[in-house]
């Protein structure tokens, strides 16, 4: 299993991003704010996966907030890896629970 960090310090509410990998499952580990300043490495993370992707989980527990820049990253990830493989949302907090829930997106993903 391999294991690859970003982190984003160039604000001062960023983002770390963790991607770990085993096989063709990849596993993103998000610890700060998904936000408009932060969304683009997200995205960037998971260009450089989705084509070689079977199964891709987003790990949430540490994630304080997300906009809806940080929703369409994980809308485009759940479309590019669509019909090839799967995609799983967790531990989602509260916080983040209540924005997936009023923008509907919690129907859209399969959340553990």
């Amino acid at each position: 299993m391999a294991l690859r960090r970003k982190n984003n310090s160039n604000t001062a509410s960023g983002l770390n991003i963790s991607v770990k990998k085993n096989g063709a499952e990849y596993t993103f580990l998000l610890n700060g704010r998904l936000d408009t300043l932060t969304s683009p490495d997200l995205d960037a993370e998971v260009k450089n996966v989705i084509d070689k992707a079977e199964r891709m989980i987003f790990d949430l527990a540490k994630l304080d907030y997300i906009s809806s820049a940080g929703l369409r990253v994980l809308l485009g990830a759940v479309q590019g890896i669509d019909g090839r493989g799967d995609m799983v949302v967790r531990n989602l907090s509260q916080a983040v629970r209540d924005v997936f829930d009023l923008t509907g997106f919690s129907l859209m993903f399969t959340i553990e």
